[in-house]
């Protein structure tokens, strides 16, 4: 097994000096979801820090993400959330200030990202040190932040789920938000073309990025779609879910792929979180079992965990790609605002306004 610079677990092995880092904090302060309540009703605390475990790195925050799933999460509506209360936050970018057992002390004051899932949005969180993938240092922590699971998402099911080639035509739900905006990129840069659905406010955004625009609230929505790809789209990437998955589905070419990574349209619908996830299952396995020629995926970030040498790696190589793309110029982050951590009820609710463009990051 390697580690995030490709060292073997031989070199994770080696003894690390028993003095307490330096850099170690002796406090925390992190944002808990006590319940299902208001952006306001998220609460901030102090608590005791922990030295790093045997394995661990703790990373200073200086970057987490305020995405869909934690909007969810708020609301009891994430497919697989933990119990209230617990510390939201998919992912950060931070700086490593303590290393536990095994744990090579030159990670010490080296930037990484790592996906959490939960935990992030915290001053110093604790994570494997097999989870952490190194940021190059002339990119800005906030900027890097965007193109974590975003950058993520979009890569993987750009490249290893739909399989895109040169000269194709996709679209993208969404393309003015976190992963749509960063799927749009993606997708120029492979010399894809690219029709993206937003709001008109921000088609100026939107067709800056290299996508063509379409109004999502437009009477006609279907048949504009269909007039900028007569034959079809290669590829549909659609995070709506709930009814509109059909159209998205019927807009494909004849061996086009469908890539559904989320339920929107669910969000404040009242019930059971698993239903709409499930009811999308379905429909994927059925559509299928057609003999068309078509395909159609839920991208599952966390797929192939269990597998997590090999999850790892993929994870590694596939956003270490992104962040050359971003180090090299070739990607414009899309940092909606900078919010500290104190105020992360205004990030979250900034967040799901639908005003901005890009992502709310937190920063200390």
């Amino acid at each position: 097994m390697t580690d995030s610079q490709g060292r073997t677990t031989a070199a994770l092995s080696r003894p690390r000096a028993t003095a307490v880092s330096p850099l170690a904090p002796s406090t925390v302060n992190e944002a808990v979801l006590p319940g299902v309540v208001d952006p306001d009703g998220i609460q901030v605390r102090t608590r005791p820090a922990r030295p790093a475990g045997p394995g661990q790195v703790v990373l200073a925050m200086e970057a987490a993400g305020v995405s869909f799933a934690e909007q969810q999460m708020r609301r009891g509506k994430y497919y697989d959330q933990p119990p209230f209360p617990f510390v939201p936050g998919y992912d950060l970018v931070g700086r490593a200030v303590d290393a536990g057992e095994g744990v090579p002390g030159d990670l010490l004051g080296r930037r990484f990202a790592v996906l959490t899932k939960t935990g992030a949005w915290a001053s110093h969180v604790t994570v494997d040190a097999g989870d952490v993938i190194e940021v190059p240092e002339s990119v800005a922590s906030a900027d890097a932040e965007t193109f974590v699971v975003n950058g993520i998402t979009a890569w993987q099911m750009l490249h290893r789920l739909a399989g895109i080639r040169t000269g194709q035509t996709v679209l993208v739900h969404g393309a003015n938000g976190g992963v749509g905006s960063t799927l749009v990129q993606l997708a120029r840069i492979a010399g894809v073309r690219v029709v993206g659905t937003a709001s008109a406010k921000h088609h100026d955004a939107v067709r800056a990025l290299g996508a063509t625009p379409v109004d999502y609230r437009a009477p006609d929505l279907d048949e504009q779609l269909r007039a900028h790809a007569p034959r079809g789209y290669d590829a549909v990437f659609d995070h709506v879910g709930g009814e509109g998955i059909v159209a998205s589905y019927r807009l494909l070419a004849a061996k086009g792929t469908l890539v559904s990574y989320g339920t929107a349209s669910t969000r404040d619908v009242q019930g059971s979180s698993k239903a709409p996830v499930l009811k999308l299952f379905a429909r994927l396995m059925l559509w299928n079992a057609l003999p068309n020629g078509k395909s159609a995926h839920f991208y599952n970030i966390w797929a192939g965990r269990r597998r997590l040498d090999t999850f790892r790696a993929a994870l590694r190589g596939d956003l270490t790609q992104v962040f050359q793309l971003l180090a090299d110029g070739a990607l414009t982050p899309q940092v909606a605002a900078r919010v500290p951590l104190a105020e992360v009820g205004e990030a979250v609710r900034l967040a799901e306004s639908g005003t901005v463009v890009g992502k709310v990051v937190l920063v200390p």
